[in-house]
C-alpha cells in the first residue's frame, strides 16, 4: 500500500522508525529500507539547526518531500521531510536490501555484491540514481515509489554514525537483524 505524504506530518521520531521495512523505488529501483536516522530541528546535527540556507530549504517543508544534499561534497543522500512545514526536520534514509532493478544497481556501483549495493546513503543514493535533481520532489508521486510494510517488522535502535555532535541519542533505526546495514548498531 503506497505511503501518502500525510504520513510524514508528524514527528520525525515516530516516523522514522515506522519507515523500517517499507518499499522504495526510484524509476523502479530500489529494496526494503532496513536503516534511517532521525534528525530534528532541535537537534544540533541536522542541518536546519543553523536556519534556512538554499542548501536546506528542502528540509524545511513541506512534509512528504525529498531533501537531497551532497555530503562531503562527494556523496548524495536522501532524506524524507517531516512535520509541520518550517519544522526543519528529516529522515535519512541509510540502506536498503536490494530487491528491484539490481542490474541496473551494480552497473551505477560497479559492485556485485548485493549487501554492498545500498549500505550507506552515498551508496544508496548511488545505486538509486538519486541526485540534486531529487531534492523537493514529492515522495508520493514518480519518479518515487514508497510503500509500507507488508507485515510486522522487528525495528531497532541505537545511536546515529557520521556525526560529531548530539552522538548519544539513539535515534538511529534499523531492522533487526538485517545484513544489509551501513555499519552495527551501536547502543
Amino acid at each position: 500500500m503506497p505511503i501518502p505524504s500525510r504520513f510524514f506530518a508528524r514527528s520525525v521520531h515516530e516516523v522514522a522508525p515506522e519507515l523500517i521495512g517499507a518499499t522504495l523505488r526510484v524509476d523502479g529501483v530500489g529494496g526494503v529500507i532496513v536503516e534511517v536516522e532521525a534528525y530534528d530541528g532541535q537537534d544540533p546535527a541536522a542541518h536546519g539547526f543553523r536556519g534556512r540556507t538554499a542548501r536546506n530549504a528542502c528540509m524545511f517543508g513541506p512534509p512528504g518531500h525529498a531533501y537531497v544534499y551532497r555530503s562531503y561534497g562527494i556523496h548524495w543522500c536522501l532524506n524524507f521531510v517531516c512535520e509541520e512545514e518550517g519544522s526543519a526536520a528529516a529522515v535519512l534514509v541509510r540502506a536498503l536490501e536490494p530487491i528491484a532493478g539490481l542490474e541496473r544497481m551494480r552497473e551505477r556501483r560497479a559492485v556485485s555484491d548485493p549487501r554492498r549495493l545500498c549500505a550507506g546513503p552515498g551508496r544508496l543514493c548511488q545505486a538509486l540514481g538519486v541526485t540534486r535533481e531529487h531534492d523537493g520532489l514529492s515522495l508520493d508521486l514518480p519518479p518515487f515509489e514508497l510503500d509500507a510494510p507488508a507485515g510486522p517488522v522487528d525495528v531497532a535502535s541505537g545511536r546515529r554514525i557520521g556525526i560529531t555532535v548530539a552522538t548519544e541519542v539513539p535515534w538511529r533505526y534499523a531492522l533487526a537483524g538485517s545484513r544489509y546495514l551501513s555499519r552495527p548498531l551501536k547502543t
